[in-house]
């Protein structure tokens, strides 16, 4: 057989070997012997079915070969030289290969069907090392290129999402697992919230009536925390991040660190700074508006309390990328090195609608790019097993209505949003509204009349002051309803509120 041809689009570095004078990787041997092997008994097949395709052959006769193989025996038809015959001679490849001749010889070269897996594996593994060649030679090429659109930061990332799916190529590990297994680690996470203070199976959110109703925050889920601007998503998500961060606690079980309790958490700011997060998160904790922070209106008093909580906050396990019109690619790349790197444990996306697709996949249809968006942020969830919060924005319907309690019909390019996510969750504050609208005097209005409805409004007003509402309005694995929460705007804070017994309102 033909050795493949190698590309001439090659820039070769001074004084290094051309490798134009070398061949890619190959075992012409291995791919006969196991197609061989496969003609004499097709049990070999299934031996390599889940993880070897046609284009892993370096030949590409055996390639179409294999591709014919396997196409007729998941039909379950018998496959053999002599039924094969047909197609040799029909095909011009295969005929100048030596046609049925040629599958007479591949049966003798045949291995024993237990060798097979062995045989695919090798044929797979080559397959992976001219990949890396080609992946090396398109890395120099790009750096060499002077396309001004990608800066090399764009190429390093690129190379290394490239990188990453090359090693997951063929991985058989997330094949069927028996149910004993799968029913073994549904007990270790029960048994591990049965002894957790606070009965959860999930990281918790520090919000005790929504870690009530959610069960905290669980591995591999995607939950959407929507709202209007001003309603304090950020402000929820970064008290979430906190509380979850300073909780943290890990024991070396088996030779390895293992989180306990909280979780490390990767916070991707897509709409403020680094630095603006961190002056809210000391709002927070100081209990001292954002405001008298950033001015410096501060007095000694005010000052050594910001800066005592400071020295508390730097030690926590939390970590911020402020990269703007990041795309889900790069997110990918940065949180699966920082899983590597310090044990991740919950991601939040502040906000989706900023984040990019990947590369040059982009759609001119908005609702087809939040589609993969949102399906890449699932995949990154299950992917690194651990839970994602990505925060939306809802379209202007909202306003529109008397109620203006959101639903999951006003997320904005909703269709993906709404199905991929394990949890949707709307923040809102009655009180944002409230005191937008103080009533006006209707012409022909008594007194009387306008100062009850006036009345009416300031009792109103009074009732919701500093009180916010999560509204669970989907949840994949549990019931939804309205959790009460605390708001005080000038720090902002989310808090618990003390609602009764009851805990959070049920929906039906």
């Amino acid at each position: 057989m033909k050795p493949l041809k190698e590309s001439s689009n090659v820039t070769r570095l001074p004084g290094a070997e051309d490798p134009r004078l070398r061949e890619p990787p190959h075992n012409f041997e291995a791919e006969q012997a196991l197609l061989g092997s496969i003609l004499v008994n097709n049990a070999a097949y299934q031996r390599v079915a889940e993880f070897l395709r046609p284009e892993h052959f370096a030949d590409p006769s055996h390639g179409k070969l294999y591709d014919s193989l396997s196409r007729l025996i998941e039909r379950g038809q018998v496959v053999s030289a002599v039924t094969l015959k047909t197609y040799v001679e029909q095909d011009p490849a295969m005929k100048e290969a030596g046609g049925a001749a040629y599958l007479a010889r591949l049966a003798a070269a045949s291995v024993h069907v237990i060798d097979a897996a062995a045989f695919g594996r090798a044929v797979h593994d080559l397959y992976l090392r001219r990949q890396l060649i080609d992946l090396g030679e398109n890395v120099v090429n790009g750096a060499f290129s002077g396309d001004v659109d990608e800066t090399a930061l764009q190429q390093i990332e690129v190379a290394e999402k490239k990188l990453y799916d090359l090693a997951t190529t063929g991985q058989t590990e997330g094949g069927f697992k028996p149910f004993r297994m799968a029913l073994t680690e549904a007990m270790t996470a029960a048994e591990a919230a049965y002894g957790r203070e606070g009965k959860l199976t999930g990281v918790a959110t520090g919000l005790v009536q929504l870690d009530q109703l959610l069960g905290g925050l669980h591995r591999s889920d995607l939950l959407i925390l929507a709202g209007r601007p001003s309603m304090g998503k950020t402000a929820l998500a970064t008290n979430i991040a906190f509380n979850a961060a300073k909780a943290y606690r890990e024991e070396i079980v088996e030779g390895h660190p293992k989180a306990v309790d909280g979780a490390v958490v990767g916070f991707f700011s897509l709409e403020m700074s680094a630095e603006q997060l961190a002056t809210r998160m000391l709002s927070e904790q100081a209990e001292l508006s954002s405001e008298k922070i950033r001015k410096g209106e501060m007095n000694s008093t005010e000052f050594d309390r910001v800066l005592n909580v400071s020295h508390e906050l730097e030690h926590l396990n939390f970590f911020i990328d402020d990269t703007p019109a990041l795309s889900i690619a790069a997110l990918r790349t940065r949180a699966r090195r920082l899983k590597r790197t310090h044990g991740l444990g919950l991601i939040i996306v502040d906000y989706l609608q900023l984040l990019n697709p990947s590369g040059k996949s982009r759609q001119e249809n908005r609702v087809q790019e939040v589609s993969e968006i949102t399906r890449g942020l699932k995949t990154l969830a299950k992917e690194l097993d651990v839970p994602v919060i990505a925060l939306s924005q809802l379209s202007r319907a909202v306003e529109q209505r008397e109620d203006k309690r959101p639903q999951l019909a006003d997320l904005r390019e909703s269709g993906s949003i709404e199905q991929d996510a394990d949890v949707v969750m709307f923040v809102y504050r009655e009180e944002y509204y409230l005191t937008r609208t103080e009533p006006a005097r209707r012409a022909e209005e008594s007194d009387q009349k306008f100062n009850e409805r006036h009345d009416a409004w300031k009792q109103r007003c009074e009732e919701t002051y500093g009180k916010a509402e999560v509204i669970v309005a989907k949840q994949r694995h549990g019931p939804t309803g309205i959790v009460r929460l605390s708001f005080e705007g000038q720090f902002t804070k989310f808090g618990n509120l003390d609602v009764g017994a009851d805990g959070p309102v049920p929906e039906f």
